[in-house]
């Protein structure tokens, strides 16, 4: 065995019964191709990741690579016009693009409080928004999903700068905020209102420009959080509001400040997607929406999550049950994904059930079939 394995194996066996553990317990992820099945798994919602449009690296981009961060040799014209073009679309003074979702809302998040300042977060925020609020001084404090009498006690008792972070529309029950009541309570109490709105845009509002928009939000809100990764079918993200936030997030954003930009034929492609966002054949995913609450109306074995978006989910309350259905759409041709405790909270593990506009009725009356075989 050579010299740096018998080094290292006290670690390779603590790991490996970290594993074991997992394992045992039902939890253990993995990566999976699933090219060949039918897709209601994948944040594609409109389609955009199989458009043409999207598929060319344009000769005027050229170069492969950035050749390093924006702020010292990566910047170029074509990344600030992307992001002015992205700012006009959402009606917002300014946008920066981050190279992922995940880094924009650990970069913003991380950022802007000091230390006697307190977040106040939605208990079903993302990851990436609960890692930022963690990589920060401030105080963080909880409120109950989508209670507005939680989130009032909350703010009662915060001290400092107040911020206070939700989704638009949420990754996991594809419920939608009372964005419009949270506003108010953040007025009330000079709290700035953080919105990511991932699952939203391209989806909710006109041309697919997100919920904020949709409820003429745009000037209240303090930022939000826009992803190319969902329905643009693409990657990457940028965070919208005033031409100081940006200037702002240039000094203080570490995931900005300490990676290499985007390659430029990236930003060519973004600019394409919002082009061909206004098209977007958001009528026949909420036809196909429509479809599919109708489909499981007939289903009574289980919960079925109430939601407007193409987010859909079965509650089976069983991590086991959950992947054992998951296992059985995929033998009939279907990609699902089961989310299991502790992405979800205990009791509450579902499968995710992603709807898309390329989707057709046939699909999902097969789908809804599978599931009642399963369940019965």
């Amino acid at each position: 065995m050579p010299r740096a394995m018998s080094e290292n194996s006290f670690f390779e066996q603590d790991l490996t019964a970290r594993i074991n553990k997992r394992k045992e317990a039902g939890l253990l992820r993995s990566l999976m191709v699933n090219n060949h099945l039918i897709d209601f798994c994948s944040n594609d919602y409109i389609g955009f990741s199989q458009h043409p449009n999207l598929y060319i690296t344009p000769e005027e981009t050229k170069k492969s690579g950035s050749t390093g961060s924006r702020l010292i040799s990566g910047n170029s014209i074509i990344a600030e016009e992307t992001e002015q073009l992205i700012a006009k679309y959402h009606d917002t003074p300014a946008a920066l693009i981050f190279n992922t979702g995940y880094m924009a809302n650990v970069g913003l998040l991380a950022c802007l409080p000091e230390k006697d300042d307190t977040y106040i977060y939605d208990e079903f925020v993302h990851a990436s928004m609960i890692d930022g609020m963690r990589l920060s001084l401030a105080k963080r404090y909880k409120f109950k999903h989508n209670s507005l009498l939680d989130l009032e006690q909350k703010l009662r008792a915060a001290s400092g700068s107040i911020y206070v972070a939700v989704e638009s529309v949420y990754s996991m029950d594809g419920d939608v905020a009372p964005l419009k009541a949270i506003a108010k309570l953040c007025t009330q109490y000079k709290a700035a209102l953080i919105v990511d709105e991932a699952h939203a845009v391209g989806i909710f509002g006109k041309d697919g420009k997100g919920l904020v928009n949709e409820l003429g939000m745009e000037n209240i809100v303090f930022a939000r959080i826009v992803t190319f990764g969902k329905a643009l079918g693409l990657h990457g993200a940028a965070v919208l509001g005033s031409k100081t936030l940006r200037e702002y997030m240039i000094n203080f954003a570490r995931s900005f400040i300490y990676t290499t930009a985007l390659p430029p034929h990236y930003y060519i492609q973004i600019q394409e997607a919002y082009k061909l966002l206004p098209q977007a054949n958001r009528k026949k995913l909420f036809s196909l929406i429509n479809v599919f609450k109708d489909a499981i109306k007939e289903i009574k074995q289980a919960s079925f999550i109430d939601s407007p978006s193409p987010i859909q989910g079965i509650v089976l309350g069983d991590n086991n049950k959950a992947v054992q259905l998951a296992k059985h759409l995929k033998q009939q041709g279907f990609f699902t994904k089961a989310i299991l405790s502790p992405t979800v909270p205990k009791g509450t593990e579902r499968l995710r059930i992603c709807l898309h506009s390329f989707n057709t009725e046939k699909e999902i009356y097969k789908l809804v079939n599978e599931i009642q075989v399963f369940l019965k």
